[in-house]
């Protein structure tokens, strides 16, 4: 009993020194208590994800495993903050009077920074799949993103008031992404039926509101040095556990009836032999009617080559 009774040490054993430079401004053992707890529910979210994605055909577990891969990583990056690593102390911009962000230099946490960098191009991966983008869409957004994510962790590094200029490159990217999710990925998902309109709307309003909230959440706690450590553990901790958790369990409720062939992706299995040979007796069995029938005919070859394997949508 005395082990669980035991307070986190986090703070004690990696303490905050990086380089033989110490960080004035820091978290304190309740914000490493908030990252513990998140990593919690990170990692469990990973495990339910993909315990759903084994209920379903291999064929239709494409969205479970890209919104697992998002929680899991998170769950790495929140236990390297829990444990107080993954940090550089940088000099503030701002030298406030208020005593819990007064000091010359702040915790900056890039590990947070190489979680997003991995995950949010998976979030716009489940959005835009769901909405039937283009491929060629898909990557240029992504690239966008990561042009973010970049921009995002180079002014939060920066000490002197350049970094705002890197703030802006950053919404300026996060604009487009909004336009994107806003208008374009949204058309796109009403047409492929109202059931993914309704998906794509639920999870894209989610995504775009939280996302917007993001530049705010930096530009008073890595830019403007404005709130303490633990208050900016809580920021970031909420709106992740909305876009990660929260938006993954909203997706795959929302997937659970929309097979994915109809948004495009046409995913084979190695035991599709089996249905190809059903598909092959049943038309054999029809073979004298298509023999004289043209139509009927041209039926059947293009079923043929979906059972096959053949992913031109206008073949089935």
């Amino acid at each position: 009993m005395a082990y669980f009774d035991k307070r986190n040490d986090a703070l004690n054993v990696n303490p905050n020194m990086v380089n033989g430079k110490s960080a004035d401004i820091a978290i304190t053992v309740r914000g490493s208590d908030v990252y513990w707890a998140v990593c919690a529910c990170m990692t469990t979210a990973t495990f339910v994800f993909l315990g759903l994605g084994i209920m379903k055909p291999r064929q239709h577990r494409v969205f479970h495993y890209i919104t697992a891969a998002i929680t899991m990583v998170a769950a790495i990056a929140y236990f390297s903050m829990a444990s107080n690593l993954g940090w550089t102390p940088i000099d503030v911009e701002f030298q406030r009077s208020d005593p819990k962000v007064r000091g010359i230099n702040r915790e900056i946490f890039y590990v947070r920074y190489i979680d997003w960098f991995i995950t949010t191009p998976l979030l716009l991966m489940d959005l835009l799949l769901t909405a039937g983008m283009p491929w060629p869409t898909i990557l240029f957004v992504i690239l966008v993103d990561e042009v973010m994510i970049v921009t995002g962790l180079v002014g939060a590094l920066v000490r002197s008031s350049y970094k705002w200029g890197y703030f802006t490159f950053g919404c300026v990217a996060l604009l487009y992404i909004v336009y994107v999710l806003v208008w374009e990925a949204r058309r796109h998902a009403n047409a492929l039926g109202n059931d993914v309109g309704r998906v794509f709307l639920l999870c894209g309003s989610l995504t775009t509101l939280l996302w917007v909230l993001y530049p705010i959440a930096w530009g008073v706690c890595e830019g403007g040095n404005v709130i303490a450590p633990d208050s900016e553990v809580a920021f970031y901790s909420v709106l992740d556990l909305m876009a990660k958790p929260v938006f993954g369990a909203l997706l795959i409720w929302g997937h659970r009836d929309i097979d994915p062939a109809r948004l495009g992706l046409y995913i084979h299995d190695y035991d599709e032999k089996d249905s190809v040979a059903i598909a092959e007796k049943k038309l054999a069995g029809r073979g004298g009617s298509n023999a004289t029938n043209g139509t009927n005919a041209t039926h059947v070859n293009g079923e043929t080559a979906v059972a096959s394997g053949n992913d031109n949508p206008q073949t089935v």
